[in-house]
């Protein structure tokens, strides 16, 4: 399943809303036959990919965009 755009309000982070979403949506994935979850997020985010490791995502490729 492809998990893109999760953001919590400045004023609400640290307070677990994040790790509940992402479990949330696990296990909706799973009970319809997901087996991978996938996030993406901008590089720039440093934390938020802090945030993704600790919940045990790893970096699996790097994607490239471009204007047009």
């Amino acid at each position: 399943m492809q998990i893109e755009g999760l953001r919590v309000a400045a004023a609400e982070r640290s307070q677990g809303l994040g790790t509940a979403m992402l479990e949330w949506a696990h296990n909706f994935g799973r009970a319809r036959g997901a087996q991978l979850a996938q996030v993406t997020t901008d590089e720039a985010r440093e934390q938020a990919r802090a945030f993704y490791t600790r919940l045990g995502y790893r970096t699996a490729h790097v994607g490239l965009k471009r204007r047009i």
